[in-house]
């Protein structure tokens, strides 16, 4: 890095100080705070620079049975195979996040999400940008992983064109859910994504096909929304206070008033069905992904989102992404930004976004697709990401306003 990006000895001295008067402080938010905005904030997990053509995608992140820590990320842009067969790489944690090690490099794997299951670490998602959908495990916390080649050894459906992110695989009534969407006809980016949900009883063999539901899949509308109707996608598997499961969707608008979209999922898991009338929903940071978690200590729902403050609202939303906030909702209805946890004033080639993360006791720990400063000039955009970095956001249910970043 350049040297330019270290603070300086008297922030330093700041940054000390604060930590001393209060253990309470987020340490990263006084980080940034104490230092220079050209300071990477952050754990590095990984860096490929612009100049490469190829980009940091889809973060996403677990926690083994023995503590240990396992991200993800794919390859994406002009260099990269992802319209062939995307790659994906791993990397392991024995630390809690403080360092990182490669351990494998996934041929065929893109959009696709980390998670445990009865002791062992899957990995699902399609094998290329709109292709099939593929779930991998391994048993020794990233390091090998099974080869699906048939619909008995993983190839969960190979009728192509299917899009998602790396969202929750949640647990409930007995099965495991899984959102998806099915670019049909396979044409154009979004506007022919149809949202559905993929799921499988907890203790069935999770590589065969056969033992898997899938949902019908929803076509959006462009008259919906008051015609303000780009695309949903990448939506999340998330369970309502009375039981009900929902797809909570990104929705792609032009207003600056950010949408989800909920589309309602049978207890069998069969038939997704959406009210246009009432299923979207204000939803700071909802025209970028991400992914939603409850909280049963707090009995509320959180994320991270990539949220447009009022500076930045003649920008199209999508494309804002420098501003990363806690948001929070008791009835998945109504969000409220607690904190602003990451900042960059330039949008034009910072960015934190599709951020996945997990709860880890009072903290949430968080891996980011990063778009910022190096010594090779920087990202391409804020899009086109150059750092895969980890965060851990300490007391996170204390946090407030007053605890954001400038």
């Amino acid at each position: 890095m350049k040297a330019d990006v270290h603070p300086t000895f008297r922030d330093l001295l700041t940054f000390l100080t604060l930590v001393f008067l209060s253990s309470e402080v987020n340490v990263e938010t006084t980080v940034l705070r104490a230092a220079d905005q050209s300071v990477l904030p952050g754990v590095v997990i990984d860096h490929t620079p612009a100049s490469s053509g190829i980009y940091v995608g889809s973060p996403s992140l677990a926690v083994l049975p023995n503590g240990d820590y396992v991200a993800s990320h794919d390859e994406f842009g002009p260099k990269s195979t992802e319209l062939s067969r995307a790659v994906s790489h791993v990397f392991q944690s024995h630390d809690r996040g403080a360092n990182w090690k490669k351990i494998s490099i996934i041929d065929g794997a893109f959009w696709s999400t980390l998670f445990t299951h009865r002791g062992a670490l899957y990995l699902i998602g399609p094998d290329k940008h709109h292709g099939n959908v593929l779930i991998r495990r391994s048993a020794d916390g990233g390091v090998t992983w099974t080869s699906p080649t048939s619909s008995s050894t993983g190839v969960l459906r190979d009728d192509g064109q299917y899009h998602c992110a790396p969202v929750p695989v949640i647990e409930h009534a007995g099965r495991l859910w899984r959102a998806m969407e099915w670019r049909n006809p396979p044409l154009a980016w979004g506007i022919n994504y149809r949202a559905g949900m993929l799921s499988v009883p907890v203790g069935a063999d999770l590589l065969d096909a056969a033992n898997w539901t899938c949902s019908n899949f929803l076509l959006s509308d462009r008259a919906w929304n008051g015609g303000d109707m780009g695309a949903w996608l990448e939506g999340n598997a998330v369970v309502t206070p009375a039981g009900e499961l929902l797809d909570v969707l990104r929705v792609q608008t032009k207003s600056p008033d950010e949408k989800a979209a909920i589309v309602h999922i049978s207890p069998d898991g069969k038939t997704a069905s959406f009210d246009p009338t009432a299923g979207f929903i204000k939803f700071p940071g909802g025209a970028k992904k991400f992914t939603i978690r409850f909280d049963p200590q707090t009995k509320r729902y959180w994320t991270l989102a990539s949220i447009v403050q009022d500076r930045y609202r003649s920008r199209e939303p999508g494309a804002v992404r420098n501003t990363l906030a806690l948001t929070t909702s008791s009835d998945l209805l109504n969000w409220e930004v607690r904190c602003i946890l990451l900042h960059h004033p330039d949008i034009a080639r910072h960015g934190f976004q599709y951020v996945d993360w997990l709860f880890d006791g009072e903290d949430i720990i968080a891996a980011c697709r990063t778009a910022f400063d190096d010594d090779e000039g920087g990202a391409h955009n804020a899009h086109d990401a150059n750092f895969l970095t980890f965060h851990r956001f300490a007391k996170f249910r204390r946090l407030t306003l007053a605890d954001s970043v400038p």
